[in-house]
Formats: C-alpha cells, structure tokens, sequence
C-alpha cells in the first residue's frame, strides 16, 4: 500500500513498540503504588514526561498527560467557562475545537468564531477587534488539513497583550515544526502521540503553571490534580520515545517531506482540472490539499484505494459523513468546490516512486471516460 494520509495518523516506529512492550507485560505495576512494581511505574511516566516535554521547549511540570488531543482540546477549553471574556476562535479550527466553542455559544455563552482569508489566514485586525478582558484563545498552530499554519507569534502576541490566555492545538505542528513553548506566544498547547509516530490513545496539554486550569474530570490526584484516572502507561512511554525520535529526526523528515511535496504539486500543477489549496500561505512541509473539479472526493478516494492508494478528503474525523470540509467552507469555497477536496499528507517512510505512482494513479483515474466511473463519482 502507498499511505499518504498520515496527518490521520502515523505508522508505530519500532523503537516506540519494543519501548511499549515491557508495559504491556512484566512491568504492570500502577504509577500511583509506592512498593517498587508502582516506583518503576512512575519512573517510567517522569521519563517520558520530560521527553515530550522537551519535544516542544517545555518543563516537565507544566505537562498534563491525556488520552489523546481531542482531551487536551477539551481540557484547555473548560477554562472559557471560568473567565471573563469571551471564547475566541477561527472557522477553520478542528472540531475538537469548533465543536466544544459551539456547544458552550448554544449554552448561551460569549463564543466567537473568526473568519479566515482565501489562504486560510487569521487578520489581525479581526482578532483585535473581537478581544475582550479576560478572553480565551483558541487558534491552531498548523491546520490539518491545509497544512496552513498560523502566525502565532503575532496573533498570540496581540492576544496576550490584551489580557486574553492563548490556547493552540498544536497537534499537527509538533514534530514538524520547531515549537518552543517557553518562549511563544501561547499559555496551553496540545498534542497527540499518534501524530508522531507514537501510539494512539495518548496525548497532553501544556499549562504554564501562571494558568489556574479547572480539571475536566475529577477522582484522584492525577496529574496535578487536572486528569484523574489511572494513567496508560504504555501509551505514555511510547510517547516519551516518539516524541524523543520526533525531535532528533525533525529536520531530516521536513527536508524529505518538502522535497516529496514538491514533486506532488509539480504533477498536480500539470492536470487542468487540479488547483492546489493554499499555495501561497505557509504551510507544514507533508501537506498538500487540492481540489479537483468535477469530481466527487469520495468517489476519488475509492477509486484510489482500489489500486492500494490512501489519501483523504479532509479530517479523518468527518470520513465518510458525505459533508464537505468546514474548513475549505470558512475558506470561502463554495460546496462544490469542497466536495472535490483531497488531502495528501506525507510520510518519512513514502518515496519519490510513491510520489510517481499516485499521480499516474490520479491521472489514468481522471482521463477515463464517465461511464467507467461508479454512480456518484462526479460532482453535481
């Protein structure tokens, strides 16, 4: 198979799952148990704590463990319901964010979702005006789909200037970009494992310890009293060691994955019918969305998995639900255009022959005529 869709997810490194195993097996003890089954236990977590939290210029203190970034979304949005202010937002946020903002504006709480440029950028203009003492913002480093990424240092920038606590979903950025937390413009930043060639099931949110966070779930005294419940050790450890390979191999995959890119967009640039998502913005060096007009992305996906190819048409998590990308909508496309949406996103293990293969796949696909097609290929 050629798997060019690792912004869903990425392959477990093998230093991760021989990292996991014993966790799996001999050594069961619970992290919060003090005989030495429980000590090794805890060692284990400190040791992956400060892995990951020097994956992004962190302190081990200031990192949470959670299951996953979607928790850690959720985790850093409870705090919208303590402040002030309003909970300030963009609509092309993923929606493990969009949807927590839309749930509390139906509570009847002060939500604002910005609007985004043709490229997917933030004005800072908008922002501005939309701030208020004591907001919360929640903007994502870089997008999942688009590869877009946001200009945190100003957009945080203004935000903090102006009293308002910065979240990012950082989930797509670490690994990929160089992340410095300390010295950033942002209070909470989530992550996820399985992103970075680590486990699923495993994620964390970066607090600065200046941020008073109320916990989301509560029974123990886990993680600094913010995420009760046994933690899953294995998980843990195989984020400590993803996180780990994700920093010593962070400029190594940037140049491969750019370099692939270039070559995708190259051939995509060649087929008429392609126009390529955002090429003007920056974006993460693995990402590569395109609209092909006339088709239906659904229809293209399965035609592509016939010949042992996986892409995308957007976030994994709206697969298959027959609705466009928010995203590309935000964006000012119209539903016809976000239906032909599909989303490459690229992986150290891919080569150039991948590269080749996917086009001519995508070319062959797109030159044969309308009745080889199954029903519902083509767009309306």
């Amino acid at each position: 198979m050629i798997y060019l869709d690792h912004n869903a997810t990425t392959p477990l490194l093998p230093e991760v799952r021989e990292a996991m195993l014993p966790w799996l097996g001999p050594h069961y003890g619970n992290p919060s148990s003090v005989h030495r089954a429980g000590r090794l236990a805890r060692q284990a977590i400190d040791t992956a704590r400060e892995q990951v939290a020097a994956l992004v210029g962190a302190q081990p203190g200031e990192l949470i463990f959670t299951s996953g970034g979607t928790e850690a979304n959720n985790l850093a949005l409870g705090l919208a319901d303590s402040l002030a202010g309003p909970l300030i937002t963009s609509g092309t946020e993923h929606s493990a964010v969009l949807e927590p903002a839309i749930a509390r504006r139906q509570a009847g709480r002060q939500v604002v979702i910005l609007p985004v440029d043709r490229e997917g950028r933030l004005s800072p203009e908008d922002l501005a005006q939309a701030l208020r003492p004591g907001a919360l913002v929640s903007l994502m480093w870089a997008n999942n789909e688009t590869g877009v990424i946001h200009d945190l240092a100003r957009l945080g920038g203004l935000a903090r200037q102006a009293g308002a606590i910065v979240h990012s979903d950082a989930v797509q950025a670490a690994g990929k970009l160089a992340i410095d937390f300390a010295g950033a413009e942002v209070d909470l930043l989530s992550l996820s494992a399985h992103k970075i060639y680590g486990p699923k099931g495993v994620g964390a949110l970066l607090r600065r310890r200046s941020v008073a966070l109320p916990p989301m779930q509560r029974g123990g005294g886990h993680e600094h009293h913010l995420r009760a419940g046994t933690e899953n050790l294995a998980g843990i450890v195989g984020f400590g060691v993803a996180a780990e390979q994700a920093a010593a191999r962070r400029e190594r995959r940037a140049a491969h994955a750019r370099a692939l890119r270039g070559q995708l967009e190259a051939g995509l640039q060649a087929m008429p019918q392609i126009s390529i998502v955002a090429p003007g913005a920056p974006r993460v060096d693995n990402t590569c969305q395109f609209i092909v007009a006339g088709f239906h992305s659904e229809a293209l996906l399965m035609a592509l998995d016939r010949r042992d190819i996986a892409v995308a048409s957007g976030s994994a998590c709206h697969a298959g639900t027959g609705k466009p990308t928010h995203v590309l909508l935000a964006m000012g496309y119209d539903e016809a255009a976000a239906h032909g949406a599909i989303r490459v996103s690229i992986g150290e293990q891919n080569s150039s022959r991948d590269i080749d293969d996917f086009l001519a796949a995508l070319r062959d696909i797109l030159h044969q005529p309308r009745p080889a097609f199954a029903a519902g290929l083509f767009g309306a």
